[in-house]
């Protein structure tokens, strides 16, 4: 009885297993063990999954950061597109200048964005075509306004062509008509022949010495000329001393020729039917000199001839 003394039976349990009880602390902790590594796997199992987790956020956020960094390069391109674009079309010009604003407040909107999502990614990326495709439109418009130029362009050209070519037929059509009536007008001018100079006393008898002149008569012959107007006409003749001076009357009469006054000595109307016409000329006066006169016939703001006569 003493050796069985402080025994418990009910400290010890039958061990199962090996026939032998076994304490109730020993099997608490065994249990204590088995949940602290269940809780270990949990928690291992917990931290691979936040590890992959965290990396596919990060990757994630790689990718997004990726696509934005494209989404706003392209916007860039395009601005940059539309800011290179010049048209002298005033309504295309007002529609790039709204788009360009667009792009423009797109782009700050990308700059100012700090919550990213693939919806919101998504979303820019369609406003970006959307502006992308608007500009296609443009440039096409724009290049049918470049070739519709380009054909009037040509057209134009052609057509200052055919002006300046019809304008150089037109001038040459102009100077042979101006030459041909030059020459109808040449032409047409009566000349005067067989010019001579008398000196005559106040009875119109010649006199040998002009000294004893009191008047001096010209003589000339009208030539025939089918081009020539018929008809009255007025014939000048100017007579020029030895010493120089036209001899005219107190009067001094004058008449036009080549944009200027010139006085005569006298003048005569006569009827010109197209056939030779013989003329005299008379210029009364006194004080003549011996020497070399010079005799100049005018009508119709022509000189139709010249001769220089030496009197006694």
């Amino acid at each position: 009885m003493e050796e069985n003394r402080g025994y418990d039976p009910s400290e010890f349990e039958e061990d199962e297993e090996y026939g032998y009880p076994q304490p109730a602390a020993d099997k608490s902790i065994r249990g204590y063990r088995i949940v602290i590594i269940i809780l270990s796997v949990i928690l291992v199992a917990l931290s691979l999954l936040y590890f992959g987790m965290h990396r596919q956020q990060m990757r994630d956020n790689e990718l997004l950061q990726a696509d934005r960094d494209s989404i706003q390069n392209d916007l860039g391109r395009l601005m940059t597109d539309y800011d290179n674009l010049q048209i002298a079309n005033d309504s295309i010009s007002a529609g790039l200048g709204a788009e360009r604003e667009r792009a423009d407040s797109l782009m700050t909107r990308l700059k100012k964005e700090r919550s990213w999502s693939l919806a919101k990614i998504k979303q820019y990326e369609k406003e970006v075509g959307t502006l992308r495709t608007v500009m296609k439109g443009y440039l096409r418009q724009i290049d049918s306004l470049n070739t519709l130029n380009k054909q009037l362009i040509t057209e134009n050209v052609t057509y200052r062509k055919e002006i300046t070519s019809a304008r150089l037929r037109a001038d040459m059509a102009e100077e042979k008509a101006a030459e041909l009536d030059n020459k109808v007008r040449v032409g047409s001018v009566v000349k005067a022949r067989d010019i001579r100079l008398a000196a005559l006393n106040a009875k119109s008898n010649p006199v040998s010495r002009i000294r004893n002149a009191a008047r001096l008569r010209t003589d000339f012959a009208l030539t025939a000329n089918e081009l020539a107007e018929p008809g009255n006409r007025a014939v000048y003749v100017r007579i020029t001393s030895p010493d120089g001076y036209v001899l005219t009357t107190e009067a001094m009469p004058t008449f036009e020729f080549e944009g200027e006054r010139l006085s005569y000595s006298a003048m005569r109307e006569v009827d010109y039917q197209n056939q030779d016409l013989d003329v005299s000329i008379y210029y009364n006066s006194t004080g003549f000199t011996a020497g070399v006169y010079k005799v100049e016939l005018y009508s119709d703001g022509r000189l139709i001839g010249t001769a220089q006569v030496s009197m006694r």
